[in-house]
């Protein structure tokens, strides 16, 4: 089995050779590549990236014309040869036993379509953000835990993950939302789980140029389109619906749903004085209805909400990704 590593580089000179470092001093894995694509840059890439090529036969540089993300990702597909497409960023760093790992854990089980790992985000000390991002992600790990949580943000960190060539169906697209959780959004549609294995195995690094922070495909309102998108086309089908949260974070994800034709029954609240939202009745704990007359989406961003309204739903006998839905 060949493994394929895809790293996109644009203008990367600074980090890039100890993300190469990383790929190429990888333990015991299968036979891989590393197919690098140079996105049009104006810095040394291009020189350290043909350097490495010369140095090293198993890396392959594919030149881009600087066209984004996207287009670089399927340009780089295209020359992949391997069963197995292992993501990489030219910024982040990797561990030695990564593919071996990944590759054992998409062996041991056909439905996974891709495997992840947990996260080290760098640089330290992280943001208050950050840090419950990374939480969070490291305590997604499972495939059951993948698909429940798969509206709150992407279950899988791009770069961490090993995927099925067949699962990238399609490769990646441009929607005006973020490629990679959409991609992951689309394999789940699909049958396919995800999963992660459960020790770190990327160093993500952070910082205030990084296209998921200057991006518009990243903006919060593009986030929101994307979970309206695939909601209304996947759990909401021909499903009656609640949203838990008549705050800015519930009516902004109800927003998105209207232009799919959706809207709740009702709003659920803990805060008693509320009375309507978009139209629809708040209502409050004890007007809940019993499991399974409605999917809940929840859809409240406080920090230990998403705790708290698990622990209210599990007590009336509603089940994660069967009753609700947590999609913030």
């Amino acid at each position: 089995m060949l493994i394929s590593v895809l790293l996109p580089a644009k203008d990367a000179s600074a980090t890039l050779p100890e993300a190469l470092r990383g790929v190429l001093t990888q333990r015991d894995a299968p036979p891989y590549e590393v197919v690098c694509v140079d996105d049009a840059s104006s810095d040394a890439t291009p020189a350290i990236l043909a350097s490495a090529s010369r140095t090293d036969g198993r890396v392959r540089v594919v030149r881009g014309s600087g066209r984004g993300l996207v287009a670089a990702l399927n340009l780089g597909l295209a020359h992949c040869r391997g069963e197995l497409i292992a993501r990489m960023d030219a910024d982040d760093l990797v561990h030695p036993d990564r593919l071996r790992l990944q590759a054992e854990m998409l062996a041991k089980d056909a439905a996974l379509g891709a495997a992840g790992s947990l996260v080290d985000c760098i640089p330290r000390p992280l943001s208050p953000g950050m840090a419950r991002l990374e939480r969070w992600l490291n305590q997604t790990i499972t495939a059951e835990q993948c698909r429940n949580a798969r509206f709150i943000e992407a279950p899988l960190v791009h770069p961490s993950a090993t995927f099925r060539r067949d699962a990238l169906q399609g490769g990646w697209e441009d929607h005006g939302w973020a490629e990679d959780w959409d991609l992951q959004l689309r394999m789940v549609e699909r049958g396919w789980a995800l999963a992660k294995v459960p020790r770190v195995l990327l160093q993500w690094r952070d910082s205030p140029v990084r296209l998921t922070r200057t991006g518009p495909a990243y903006s919060d309102q593009a986030m929101f389109r994307l979970r309206a998108h695939y909601l209304a086309r996947g759990p909401l089908r021909g499903r009656p619906f609640d949203i838990w949260g008549a705050g800015p974070t519930g009516k902004r994800l109800a927003r998105e749903l209207e232009a799919h034709g959706l809207g709740p029954r009702a709003f659920y609240d803990v805060d008693g004085r509320k009375r309507v939202a978009r139209g629809r009745p708040v209502r409050v704990e004890r007007e809940l209805p019993p499991p399974g007359e409605a999917l809940m989406l929840c859809a409240v961003g406080t920090a230990g909400a998403r705790e708290e309204i698990r622990g209210v739903l599990e007590t009336r006998n509603y089940r994660e990704g069967e009753h609700f839905l947590f999609t913030a």
